[in-house]
This record gives C-alpha cells, sequence and structure tokens, in this order.
C-alpha cells in the first residue's frame, strides 16, 4: 500500500518491500524520545494522500477502540505489524503507522474522535521505532 501511494508521487521510488527498520538495542527499560525529522516532497504528498484515504474512510464510521481502529486500517489494507498502539490519554483510541520504505521517513498517527478520526503525518528517523517519536502538539487559539 505505501509502495502505490509513494509511487504515484514520485515515479522513481524504488520498491523495498519486505525490509523494516530495525529497533536499535535500548541500554535502559526507558523508552528514548526522539524529535521527528522533516518528510520530503515525495514523503509530503504521499502523506497527503494516505490522510485523505483514511479520513475518508473513517468518515461517520464509530472505531470507540483500539481493535476496531486497527481492524478498520487493515481494511484499507495498513499491514497490522506496521500498527502500533499508542497511549490514549484523551480516552479515545490512538495508533501509529509506520510507512516506512527504504530510506523513508512517513508514519502517520491515527486518532478517533467519534465518527471521524484526525491524521497527522510525521517523520520518524531511521532505526527508531515510530512509537518513540515525540510529537509537540500545537493548540489552537480560541476564535472568540
Amino acid at each position: 500500500m505505501a509502495d502505490l501511494i509513494a509511487q504515484s508521487c514520485e515515479p522513481n521510488v524504488p520498491s523495498a518491500v519486505g525490509r523494516v527498520a530495525s529497533a536499535p538495542t535500548p541500554d535502559s527499560t526507558l523508552p528514548v524520545l526522539v524529535d521527528p525529522v522533516p518528510l520530503n516532497l515525495a514523503e509530503g504528498c504521499a502523506a497527503q494522500r494516505h490522510q485523505a484515504r483514511i479520513s475518508r474512510a473513517f468518515s461517520g464510521k464509530e472505531t470507540g477502540t483500539y481493535e476496531q481502529l486497527r481492524d478498520r486500517l487493515a481494511i484499507l489494507k495498513y499491514p497490522g505489524a506496521r500498527i502500533y498502539r499508542m497511549p490514549n490519554f484523551s480516552g479515545r483510541p490512538v495508533v501509529r503507522v509506520d510507512l516506512r520504505v527504504g530510506a523513508g521517513h512517513l508514519a502517520l498517527e491515527v486518532t478517533d474522535l467519534g465518527g471521524c478520526v484526525m491524521v497527522e503525518a510525521f517523520g520518524t528517523p531511521q532505526d527508531v521505532s515510530v512509537t518513540d517519536v515525540r510529537l509537540k502538539r500545537e493548540l489552537a487559539l480560541p476564535t472568540s
């Protein structure tokens, strides 16, 4: 799935199906959080396509549990081995999807909002798990 979308954004993307970034061996049991890396132009294009695809598929659908969120992503052909459960501080399920192919960095965070989802794209450094990337939340200022 990631290959198909990536190829529509950059026709000369080499296929690297089957390659998965390996996680570094930790020195302690505590995760070391890292900042996201910037996405290149092709990854940004692919991110927009994934975001639109996932948002359309979840529109009007209730996915109140992690399992429902994961199952719906699986229906969209995102591999279960690349879907990671994240802490849900808001009480709604959150997952991250690792879409890295070859030297790519693309990953998504999908948060259920009840009847729709929020999909955020970010870059994951090589040899780092998508669960160890620290995303900075930007709060919108009140409009009134």
